[in-house]
This record gives structure tokens, C-alpha cells and sequence, in this order.
């Protein structure tokens, strides 16, 4: 299958495929949507369908951009600069609240620069290894956590990303510490594992899905307080290493600050009507997706929550801003 690009189209579909009300709104151009991490990451995974059904939902086509760098801050910035004018959007998961726990020295916070559109879906970590590394289940894993003398690495979607926290929240649980590899996203993170250099990954369940099925990597654990339907046969942590463990990931949609009332409700509506249709439905939940569709009150509560919830976790992991 053909590497993504670092600008792809995603939809551009007819007019009238759009709710009325919404097409009246519809301004010309094509809707940025930029996903702060490069291609083959769990929110890109989630960002690409959501695209395509956000496009009939608007009547204008959604165009994909991929800012990686620096845990999600590089594409952050990139739609806090913005124009608020409804044409910019940011498709992120909890790594927003991750590096708002652990801010860059100097840096000015970024969630007040930007506006809570949608919830759009929640979803499942999941510890992954190669059939090759020696570890069969999730407690050879926390076994190997717990002995200083044979720390595994693990590799991550970046330090200070909402993994890396799930990471250290597991390490914790279980009275040990893996040694964190961190990579510019996802994608190049499964790419490393499934090269066998790295000993485990933990990853949003959705972009292993199909490795996990087809044999090529072993799901050792997912992080939810119970299995994943799109991998049933995957344990939880909470079932085998760390009872009460319970630790997911969200997606969700937001807009510059600046940007109006009017178009931030106009974007809510589409963002739900585009979480209805039955395709997207379908695809997400294949993937270990939970359609949500919460309002932005709610998903700023999340935020903030998920804020201090991370900020909690930080002494104790040993997290630090500089690395990140």
C-alpha cells in the first residue's frame, strides 16, 4: 500500500451529499484538518475515515495535513497561529493534555489558544511485541519491567506524548520501569518493532489492529478496564498484572480560539452527523473505536481532567519537559 503523503487530499464530495442546513453555511475552500503526528499514527488512522465523512457532513472537502514534531506541539502551534475562520481544524488525541501537564521551558500554554469542537471517539492502548522478543504474555512483560537488571525498552510515539504517560502509569502500577524509545509518531515507532530492533511498543489499539490479527506482532495487553471487541483475544492489564488498571485514549477535534461561535457550532453539527454514518461507524469499530460525538463543554472538562490527571504522573515517572 502506497506510503501516505504529507498533504492528501481526503474528500471532496458533492454538495449534496451535506445536510442542508450545513450547505447553506459551507464556505468555498477545502477545511484544513492537521493531525500533529506523521502518517501511520493512531490519530492519523482515526483522522483519515473521520475525513472523508466530515466532508459529506460539510459539503467541501477536509485535506489531511500531517505537522509532526516535538509530541504533537510543532502541529499545535501550527492551528493556535491560525485564522479563525472555520477553514482550520486540529485532529489530536490525549497527548494535547500531555504536553499542557508537561509545558516546554518558556512556552505559553496552548489550550487557551485553541476551542473544543468535538469529542469525536475513545479508544485502548495497547502493549505490542514481535513474535521474536520472548514475550508470550503481558506478565512476562511486567516481569521483565520489575527486574532493573533486564529493563525492556519500549518504544513511543514521542516523550511527553499521552503514551508515554500510559507507559509510565503502567510501569507504575506494576512496581518497575521500562527504558522509553522515542520516535517522531506512531507509525515509525510500529515500523522499528515490526524490524524487531525494539522490545515493546504501546500504541493506540487502532493502528495495530491488523498486525495483531495477520500474526505479525502479539498484543500483549490492552489498557481499557475491559477487551477490545476488535481484538477480544487480547487480555486487559486489569484482568492479568494490575487490577482496577484502566487507562484510554481519546480523539478530538478543535479549532483556533479565535474562531466564531457560529462556525464552532457549525463544525460540532457536522462533526456529529459525520460520527453517524454507518461506514465510519463500522470502520472505527474494526479498529478498536468508540464514536463519542460529546459537545464542547464536555470535551473541555476531559481536558482538563486528562491535564491533571498527567500532571500527577510526572514526579514520580520522572518525565521531563527537556526531553520531550
Amino acid at each position: 500500500m502506497p506510503h501516505p503523503t504529507r498533504r492528501a487530499l481526503i474528500a471532496a464530495l458533492p454538495l449534496l451529499a451535506a445536510p442542508a442546513a450545513l450547505r447553506a453555511q459551507a464556505p468555498g475552500r477545502p477545511v484544513r484538518a492537521v493531525v500533529p503526528f506523521p502518517p501511520g499514527g493512531g490519530v492519523d488512522v482515526f483522522a483519515r475515515p473521520f475525513a472523508v465523512a466530515l466532508a459529506a457532513a460539510l459539503g467541501q472537502p477536509v485535506v489531511i495535513e500531517n505537522v509532526g514534531g516535538a509530541s504533537s506541539r510543532i502541529g499545535n502551534g501550527t492551528v493556535a497561529r491560525a485564522a479563525g475562520d472555520g477553514a482550520t481544524l486540529l485532529v489530536t488525541n490525549d497527548t494535547l493534555a500531555a504536553v499542557e501537564a508537561l509545558p516546554a521551558p518558556g512556552a505559553a500554554p496552548v489550550l487557551p489558544q485553541l476551542a473544543p469542537v468535538l469529542l469525536a471517539a475513545s479508544s485502548p492502548h495497547v502493549i505490542v511485541t514481535h513474535p521474536r522478543s520472548g514475550f508470550r504474555t503481558v506478565t512476562d512483560y511486567a516481569a521483565r519491567v520489575r527486574d532493573p537488571a533486564r529493563r525492556p525498552n519500549i518504544a513511543l510515539p514521542g516523550l511527553g506524548t499521552a503514551h508515554h504517560f500510559a507507559s509510565a502509569l503502567f510501569d507504575g502500577a506494576v512496581g518497575g520501569r521500562a527504558e522509553p524509545v522515542p520516535y517522531r509518531g506512531g507509525g515509525p515507532a510500529i515500523a522499528d518493532l515490526l524490524a524487531g530492533t525494539v522490545d515493546a511498543s504501546l500504541v493506540t489499539l487502532g493502528m495495530v489492529v491488523p498486525h495483531i490479527r495477520e500474526g505479525r506482532l502479539i498484543g500483549l495487553a490492552v489498557t481499557s478496564a475491559t477487551r477490545a471487541a476488535a481484538v477480544p483475544e487480547v487480555p486487559t492489564v486489569a484482568e492479568t498484572v494490575a487490577p482496577g488498571f484502566d487507562v484510554t485514549t481519546w480523539m478530538g477535534v478543535l479549532a483556533p480560539a479565535a474562531t466564531p461561535p457560529a462556525a464552532l457550532a457549525r463544525l460540532h453539527a457536522a462533526g456529529r452527523t459525520a460520527l453517524e454514518d454507518a461506514t465510519l461507524r463500522e470502520r472505527l469499530a474494526s479498529l478498536g473505536f468508540e464514536p463519542a460525538g460529546a459537545g464542547p463543554e464536555e470535551f473541555a472538562a476531559l481536558l482538563r481532567s486528562t491535564v491533571e490527571r498527567f500532571a500527577a504522573v510526572v514526579p514520580a515517572a520522572g518525565i521531563r519537559a527537556e526531553d520531550a
